[in-house]
């Protein structure tokens, strides 16, 4: 239990930095879709960048943040060392990808389609940025390393309210300022730039938090150890395969979908801006699994340590996937109970892709699943299985997105999602419980499933025609699933037991 507590503590650190972050990142949704309308498309060019530089971002890391937390916790290796070799390899690929597509932009735009030939510059400057977001992660990884979440939240809270406060500078002060007196702002603004500022201006925020980083590069000895980075390299390109699978089956469905939409170019950039900001509000079950993972990776691997805790370990990680599940089903009944509150983050002319966001959180809790069950292969080191789970469920996601989106535009891209983190979180837990079986209370986690799919649908499926009596009806079933996980898990017992020790 004091692991549990210790489990929680960190997560509620690392998590609100992340879920704050993402909270007042929202602000930036309804500002770009209300001076992005549907229609123009610019927010589906948005999406589509951004959906490339979470692959690529993948790719430069290539599983170096896993395979530096493995290694710093092992006995017989040096951390200094590890994280010095780690941080010049992942440096000096980033750069290295850099300098290519800046020397390869004349064939990279057109080839990427949508309106990327007319503005080759944001394909440039995405690209600086997500070279340095992935020498940034083995820093962050350092310091989640270090055990210093203080530091890691508030560089973290840096980018976002730097981020926040710039684009609200360069989408309505300097917007508005220029229609009165644009000879004294046409110095810094220009509305020629529009979607070009998103990109731009991300890649400022990126470079101040690297100069924040300097006391972690200054801790890096610059030294690299060529035979730790062949064990390593032996250790993390399965993992390379699985993070790379693991973001095509999130964003494959932005980066296929103007390749395989029957419409114009205008048309298929709309439609994918209003499936881009219909799933911002399903992106909280992203925020649970990822502050789950950035306090539950070290933990794992920190206990890992010593083979004598491992069945304590096992029954810790059990009880930790019986406690996200739960977690996260409050949230996706809270998401959908308060539905007709959070579609203003989005604008109303982008409402009509609401329908997808049940899906995607669905699809979202499936992925945190998947991601509680990777660990037996990650403390077996047998990461080659993980590639192969990812890799199935990769294949799953383009083959959907391929035969249905021609004929169901983005809905096929929500239910591209379901299948293929249902279909790789169901090949690692059948195939791990074989390697490395696990004690998951699965009858419990299968009764708050089903209570939440028929509460769900109650949700979903009950109009009053009334906003409000909806609402209240909503709540109503929200508070009633509330109910049953305090009477199955015996909370206020445990609090009156509590109260009557001290």
């Amino acid at each position: 239990m004091a692991n549990l507590k210790s489990l929680a503590k960190d997560t509620a650190i690392y998590g609100l930095s992340s879920i704050i972050g993402r909270f007042l990142n929202y602000l930036l949704v309804p500002l770009y879709t209300a001076k992005m309308s549907a229609a123009s498309g610019d927010y589906g060019i948005v999406t589509n960048v951004y959906a490339y530089t979470a692959l690529l971002l993948a790719i430069l890391t290539y599983g170096m943040e896993t395979t530096f937390f493995r290694f710093a916790n092992k006995s017989e290796e040096n951390p200094h060392r590890v994280y010095s070799t780690t941080l010049f390899t992942v440096g000096m690929t980033s750069l290295l990808f850099v300098v290519l597509v800046w020397l390869n932009i004349g064939w990279i735009a057109p080839a990427m389609g949508l309106a990327y030939t007319a503005h080759p510059d944001y394909i440039i400057v995405m690209a600086a940025v997500v070279a340095l977001d992935a020498f940034q992660a083995i820093i962050f990884a350092y310091l989640r390393y270090k055990k210093r979440p203080i530091k890691f939240a508030s560089l973290k809270l840096l980018f976002i309210f730097l981020n926040i406060g710039l684009n609200l500078l360069y989408f309505v002060a300097l917007p508005a300022l220029y229609k009165s007196h644009p000879g004294a702002v046409s110095w810094i603004y220009s509305p020629s730039v529009g979607v070009g500022y998103v990109f731009y201006l991300n890649l400022m925020c990126t470079l101040v938090v690297m100069l924040c980083m300097y006391r972690e590069l200054a801790a890096a000895s610059w030294t690299w150890d060529k035979s730790l980075l062949r064990r390593m390299f032996s250790y993390s390109w399965p993992i390379l395969i699985l993070s790379v699978a693991g973001v095509i089956n999130q964003s494959a469905s932005q980066i296929i979908f103007p390749w395989v939409y029957p419409g114009d170019e205008t048309t298929t950039a709309s439609q994918l801006g209003i499936y881009g900001a219909a799933i911002k509000i399903a992106m909280i079950m992203a925020l649970i699994t990822q502050a789950f993972r950035y306090a539950y990776e070290p933990f794992v691997f920190g206990k890992s340590r010593n083979k004598a805790d491992e069945a304590e370990s096992k029954l810790t990680q059990a009880e930790a996937m019986k406690y996200f599940l739960m977690f996260t089903l409050v949230a996706y009944l809270a998401v959908l109970a308060g539905m007709d509150i959070l579609k203003y983050i989005i604008a109303p002319d982008y409402w009509v892709g609401l329908r997808v966001v049940p899906i995607v959180m669905a699809a979202e809790i499936m992925m945190g699943i998947y991601f509680n069950l990777s660990f037996w292969y990650k403390l077996t080191d047998k990461t080659l299985w993980g590639a192969l789970f990812s890799g199935v469920g990769c294949l799953m996601l383009i083959l959907v997105n391929v035969i249905f989106v021609p004929h169901y535009g983005y809905m096929a891209c929500a239910w591209a999602g379901v299948a293929a983190y249902g279909t790789a979180m169901l090949l690692s837990y059948f195939t791990g419980q074989k390697y490395y079986p696990m004690p998951y209370p699965l009858r419990d986690m299968a009764i708050y499933v089903v209570v939440t799919a028929i509460l769900g649908a109650g949700m979903m499926l009950v109009d009053t025609g009334n906003t409000w009596l909806n609402l209240v009806w909503r709540i109503f079933l929200f508070l009633l699933f509330v109910g049953v996980i305090i009477k199955r898990e015996g909370i206020i017992d445990l609090i009156l037991r509590r109260k009557t020790v001290h």
